[in-house]
């Protein structure tokens, strides 16, 4: 196929362009005239939107250093270097990134906290007062 400056097609854009065509012509009504310029059209709109492309950009880096982000009031935020209790929900909210993907991104061990230490110590408190973590007791019929 050769668009009107006589140049022959770049990329594997023809199935695509061509699939986009017959859908287009099958719904509008289209002239035999008009069909070259409405395939050299959207061939031009594929190419323009694969060449906009960035590439990934620079190797991010870290908001701190990954040894000041564990406080044990708070861990700090590599990606935006924001203080949380609890990393897990903002990660996903703000960053769509799931605890072991951050992890990943940043080379943690995969043992690097979530929860802030004392955060942890005290919800753990908590469950071990209430009496989570025990084995039940048997009930009398058994």
């Amino acid at each position: 196929m050769v668009n009107n400056k006589g140049q022959g097609l770049q990329g594997n854009y023809g199935p695509l362009t061509s699939s986009i065509v017959s859908a287009y012509v099958a719904r509008h009504f289209t002239p035999v005239s008009e069909l070259g310029k409405l395939i050299s059209g959207i061939h031009s709109a594929l190419q323009a939107t694969s060449s906009s492309i960035v590439p990934a950009a620079a190797k991010q880096r870290p908001a701190v250093s990954i040894r000041k982000s564990v406080h044990d009031d708070h861990l700090t935020c590599l990606e935006c270097g924001v203080d949380f209790k609890s990393l897990k929900r903002h990660l996903m909210t703000h960053h769509a990134q799931s605890p072991q993907e951050y992890r990943e991104k940043w080379h943690l061990q995969s043992d690097y906290p979530m929860v802030a230490p004392s955060y942890a110590e005290v919800r753990s408190r908590l469950a071990k007062n209430v009496g989570l973590g025990q084995s039940r007791r048997r009930s009398r019929g058994a």
